[in-house]
Order: C-alpha cells, then structure tokens, then sequence
C-alpha cells in the first residue's frame, strides 16, 4: 500500500482573510443558514432584514415615517426617509467591519445593529449591491459586486428627500437557486409594524402599519380564541400585552430593540416570572405557574442601551444584569393592570382557577390510564417497535421514524418491509376519535389514543419524544384522508410543539403503477400516470392502488427506504391555527356545509 503523503505545516499554510473574504467563506457566521428561501430563517431574509434594521433605527430616533420596499424577481430594495448616512463615509459604511454611526449613543440610543457587520455582510453575499445617500440636496451613490466597490458618484442638486436608499441581488452563487416567499415577508413586516406604532412599511403594493403596537399583535394571533380583551401596557422603553385562550400551550413573542428574538432570552424569562409574580399579589394566592401560563399568549418588548446577543442573529438575549428589575417592574406592571380593569381580571383568575383544577383531577384520571394499561400488558399491544429502542427507554436525536397506519393489511406490508432496527409501526383500529373540541382528559379516557401517546412518550413532554419521525401513513382515498386529518387535528391541538419541530410528516406512496415487460413507473399523479402510459407504449399495463395493504411488501420497501418521499406538515402563515382546526374539524357541521356550498358554486361559476 502506498504510503499517504505527509502534509507540511508550515507558514504557508497561515491564511489571512480579509473581513469581504471572511464572510463569503463563513456565511453561517453572519446570517445564520442560507436556504432557497422556502423557510422563514433563510439567510435571503436575514439580509432584507438587516438593510431594514437601519431603517427601522432611523424612525425610532425620531427621523421618517415611511420605509418602501419593492422585491421584483431576486432583487430587493428599500429606501427610508430618515437623516441619509454622512456623505464622506458612505462606502466605508456598507463595505468596511466595524465601521458605522451605532457606537455613538448620541446618534442611536436603541439600536439593534451594534457590530457593524449588517449591511457589510448583505453587501459581502450580493452579486450586485447599490447605496445611494440623500442629504439636503446632495448625494453619493456607489456600487458594488460581491462586496468589491466597482463606482462611486458624487450627486449634486438631487430633488429627493433626505435618506437612504438601497439595492441589491442575492448572490446565486451563495444561495444557489432561491425566491422569496411572500408569507415569510409579510410576517416579518408586520412585526416591525407592530414594534413601531405609526411607521408605515410599503411593500410593493401593500401597507403594513399599527396604531397600538403589541396591543395588535395579540389581538390578530388570537382573534376570535381571547377568553377577555388582551391587558396593554406601553412606555418608551418596555411594553407588554397578553391575554388567555383555551389552547393548551404557552406562546410568547419577544423583543429587543425592535428585534424579534424567536429563542428569547432574559427578557423572555423575566417577563414570565414577573407575570406570576403579579398575578399571585393581585389575587393573593400562589397559583403554580403551569396553571398561569396554560393557554397564555404574550408578548413583551425593551429597549436598552447595549444588548448583549448569542449570535449575529441575534435570535436570543443575554443580558443578565437587567433581570431581577425587569421582573420587579413587570410585576408592578401586571398588578397595576389587574387593579385598574376589575372585570377582566376577574375571567383571568377564573381561567387560571379552573386550570388549577382540571389539573388537579386529571392526576387522578392519569392514575387510572396508567393503571388500567398495566393491567393489560407491559408493552403497548399496538405497537411493533423499532430495535434501538427496545431496549431503552429514550435515545434522543436518534435517526428513527415511527409509521402510523390503519388497518392490519397496510401495517402488514409495512412490517414486512421495514428496516426493524430504526422503524416503527404503530396500528390504528379504526378511525380515531376527533378530539378538536375535547380536554385533555379525553386523551386518557380513550385507549388508543393513551396508547400512542405511551408509543411516542409524549405525556409528559414533547421533548421526551422517542422518534425523530412521526408518519402518518394511511390510504390515498376518503377514509384514509379523513383518518390523516383526524390525526393532525389530534397532534395541532394537545401536541403543536411536535409540528413545529418538524417532526410530523406525511408518507406520499404511488397511485398508480405503469409497467410493460422491460419496465416498471411508479406514479404518483393522474398526470404522471399518462406520461408513463404514452412512454411505455400501448402494452403496457396501469394498476391503481387503492390502499397501503395493495402495495407488495417487495415494492413498499423502496417507498420507506432512504428515498422516501415525505411531506412536512407546518403551520406556514396561519396566524390562528386553532380557529382554522376548528373550522374544518369542530362542531360547526351547518357552518361548514354552507361555506362548501358556497364555494363550491364559485367554483362552477
């Protein structure tokens, strides 16, 4: 065998970067991910995002109402009404580290853009990148590729009004091909609408503005689902607004400095301790904090000099120092709003009495689930587990996939096919019970359901969940759809973490096989079925496969395999998930004839 050659380390091999080269070798360094766009942290909003936050920063000292942003194709502007960046220092402002005004408490006492990395990076990942600079008549603009200044123009009598104005393209070759989602924009465009009372953002043709800042935000994420008018609370620099639903989670949205922080952080976990706090002095009890923050939908946002970020990202905040008084002034808060509006507080101690005990009986309605499952055997009859974990309780971040099917024909295939060290089959009787309009009790009380929580190891926690998979696998025809929605309403109402961790996918098998002597298509479209008949010719033959327990376990096989074709159920720009689950899947059977009459006609019209 030849002897591997040994690599010399040696002064050669030292590189310097410089800081353009540092952020096209490092993207993940300054924006995250890149992605194609299709997911709401993709790095082509990050940039959007960041050219804005200079924007956004300029109204909060007091300098423009308006910010207009187009997005034709891949290319993006935005232009802002604010003081223009000093006409001498435009080009080092987009192009050199560390460089801009956001040091300089006299310029931007509340900036989010502390590192002087933002517009250099969208600058540094844009194949083509343009700032021009409006002050009192005068301008410089300058243009650049990759990063790489290739002209500079000094403007003079420029009829335009003073601020800044920016444009740039994406750079294909970091974030290969990509388009922009208009919900993931929309989204983000509202929050900094809700953020900024009274600064109206254009995008394109639409208008996004708010007159009463978080206040709104709570009221559009919980529209018809609030148990009383959302409390509201506002001052320069902390604002707060929560009300209660009857959902069984908590949900909070948080910010600093006009940043939206998805994983929190100390002002996050402050806002939740002060909330109990004030909520137990008012009623002068002490509620567990659970039954307070059950169906709990909050949102709070600061303004600070100097915050501290985890990451350029700056997804999470971690200034320690502010917490103990940012919980004493949230909690002055909160008994100040209880006290001055008698009426609602009144239905939210009810609400949190109620939840204090539901809780309570459901300890005893869990103690007999548990009991009664024991009694019928050790291991859950329904399910055919996977290897890795039968011999262990929990493996977290293990590559397992667990099949939830219907039917002892669908789940024979399935076992005869899977690979048994990482699949599991969970067998459903029958249609589940829909429990869209059920409490949490129902979940114990019906067998099946208690059994595929103990598969999944969901009880307690979402996070104790044994498979990184969840798929529903069920027949592409009525009563597989119907089962397939009864299971989604069943995860989107006690378990919605389990989605929005990605974890819940949907198993897409063939609908039709074409085949002839020498070839075999696997269809999975009418559309496709017919381009495999026109080219396999007129003796082939097509079989529609009417259920999961048609396909043979020989073909099943490659349709679990590592090929397998699976789509994600999300929650993608639905604000209120409950109210649509409720809709489509609750009591309203009148309301919901009517609404496919209706639409139905539209249709044949």
């Amino acid at each position: 065998m030849a002897k591997k050659e040994q690599v010399v380390y040696d002064e050669s091999k030292i590189k310097t970067l410089s800081s353009l080269e540092h952020i096209r070798l490092r993207t993940g360094m300054y924006i995250g991910r890149t992605g194609d766009g299709s997911d709401y942290n993709d790095g082509i909003y990050i940039l959007v995002k960041e050219v804005l936050d200079n924007a956004i920063d300029e109204f909060i000292m007091g300098h423009g109402t308006r910010v207009d942003i187009t997005i034709d194709d891949t290319t993006v502007t935005v232009r802002d009404f604010g003081r223009g960046i000093p006409l001498g220092k435009v080009v080092d402002c987009v192009s050199r580290i560390n460089t801009g005004a956001k040091y300089n408490d006299d310029v931007f006492q509340f900036s989010v853009g502390l590192n002087g990395v933002g517009t250099k990076a969208v600058n540094a990942l844009s194949s083509s990148f343009t700032i021009r600079s409006i002050r009192e008549g005068k301008g410089v603009e300058a243009d650049f590729e990759q990063g790489k200044l290739i002209a500079e123009r000094k403007l003079r009598s420029v009829n335009e009004a003073n601020g800044t104005f920016v444009a740039f393209t994406p750079d294909p070759d970091i974030f290969g091909d990509y388009s922009f989602d208009s919900e993931h924009l929309r989204r983000r465009l509202m929050l900094y609408a809700y953020l900024n009372p009274d600064l109206k953002i254009h995008l394109n043709d639409e208008v996004f503005l708010s007159k009463n800042g978080l206040l709104d935000l709570i009221k559009d994420q919980c529209q018809f689902e609030k148990l009383y008018p959302p409390f509201h609370f506002r001052e320069k620099t902390f604002e707060v607004a929560f009300t209660h639903t009857n959902r069984f989670s908590e949900e909070y949205y948080s910010f600093v400095n006009g940043q939206y922080t998805t994983d929190g952080g100390t002002h996050l976990s402050a806002f939740r301790e002060g909330l109990l706090k004030g909520i137990n002095d008012f009623a002068k009890k002490r509620f567990d904090g659970e039954d307070v923050r059950e169906g709990l939908v909050g949102a709070v946002a600061i303004r600070i000099k100097e915050p501290i970020f985890e990451s350029q990202t700056k997804n999470k905040l971690g200034n320690t120092e502010i917490r103990s008084e940012l919980v004493a002034r949230t909690r002055q808060v909160i008994e100040d709003l209880l006290h001055r509006d008698p009426k609602k507080a009144e239905k939210l101690i009810t609400k949190i009495e109620e939840t204090s005990k539901l809780r309570k009986e459901l300890q005893s309605i869990k103690k007999v689930a548990r009991e009664r499952s024991r009694a019928v055997s050790i291991h859950v009859p329904q399910l055919k587990d996977c290897k890795v974990h039968l011999n262990v309780k929990r493996t977290k971040g293990l590559n397992s996939s667990i099949f939830i099917t219907e039917g002892q024909s669908a789940a024979g295939s399935l076992i005869s096919c899977r690979d048994a060290k990482t699949q599991a089959i969970f067998t459903l009787k029958g249609k589940p019970r829909n429990v869209c309009s059920l409490r949490r009790d129902a979940l114990y009380k019906n067998i099946e359901l208690y059994n595929l929580m103990r598969s999944l190891d969901i009880e307690d926690s979402v996070q104790k969940l044994r498979y990184q998979k969840v798929v529903l696998a069920t027949d592409a025809d009525v009563d597989g759809l119907h089962i397939r929605n009864l299971m989604i309403t069943f995860f989107l109402r006690f378990f919605p973490d389990l989605i929005e961790g990605g974890h819940l996918l949907i198993l897409e098998t063939p609908l039709f096989r074409v085949r002839n002597k020498k070839k075999t298509l696997y269809c999975y479209s009418e559309k496709e079925r017919d381009k495999a008949t026109k080219k396999l010719g007129r003796g082939s033959e097509t079989t529609r496969f009417k259920g999961l327990g048609e396909i043979s376990p020989g073909e099943f096989k490659q349709f679990i395999g590592p090929d397998m074709r699976a789509l994600p159920v999300t929650t993608h720009g639905e604000n209120a998930v409950s109210e649509v689950v409720e809709f489509y899947m609750g009591k309203n059977t009148a309301e919901r004839r009517q609404y496919i009459m209706e639409n139905l006609i539209s249709d044949l019209d």
